[in-house]
């Protein structure tokens, strides 16, 4: 693959049509996706025979605009995983502390039984 055909490639992938989905219209109500689009790539070589390149784009969703009666507005798209994944620290933090919390309560339970 030479330059010219990465590039080629780069172009077709990264799009508005990768930031911006296909509108859907229900009811008097148009909404149009959205999404984060980050890419990069790079290529080299030693020779005109010894040379390769390569990119990579990724995309997440980021929202969506709704057009209702004129007005527009934004409602930004929930990530579950991020959400999951922070309950899942804040749980485990919380266990942390009460654990700290209960051995605490031990060892003073301890040196007041030796008294």
């Amino acid at each position: 693959m030479n330059v010219d055909e990465l590039l080629s490639g780069a172009r077709d992938v990264m799009t508005v049509k990768r930031v911006y989905g296909e509108p859907v219209e229900r009811d008097g109500v148009l909404v149009i996706p959205a999404a984060k689009v980050a890419g990069g790539g790079g290529g080299g070589g030693d020779s005109e025979t010894n040379a390769g390149g390569g990119f990579g784009v990724r995309a997440t969703p980021a929202g969506a605009w709704i057009i209702r009666d004129g007005q527009v507005a934004w409602e930004p798209a929930v990530d579950a995983t991020r959400l999951a994944t922070l309950a899942m620290v804040v749980a485990i933090v919380f266990l942390l502390i009460v654990r700290s919390v209960a051995k605490a309560n031990a060892r003073a339970r301890k040196k007041t039984a030796r008294r």
